[in-house]
């Protein structure tokens, strides 16, 4: 899958998130993709009229909220990814 597709079916993806995880919903439901190179999903969440300085999901965001989007994306494209941010 490229990027674009994945692009094509994310709102999927974010319904599936907040049908099953409210929270992980809130926490990525801004994210933009950025880029979709070897299983490796590169989220982005620069936006300069929300976050000064970007936003620092790693540090707050727990590693389930991770897992919940994974899985998310797995059931909507069968894809098995990885995330990045940036």
């Amino acid at each position: 899958m490229e990027l674009l597709e994945l692009k094509g079916v994310w709102n999927d993806v974010l319904d599936e998130l907040e049908a099953t995880n409210r929270i992980a919903w809130l926490a990525f439901f801004d994210a933009r993709l950025a880029k979709l190179e070897n299983q490796v999903l590169t989220l982005d969440f620069s936006d300069a009229s929300k976050f000064q300085d970007g936003h620092d999901l790693k540090s707050t965001v727990s590693s389930s909220t991770y897992e919940a989007l994974l899985i998310a994306i797995k059931k909507v494209t069968g894809l098995s990814l990885t995330l990045e941010f940036c």
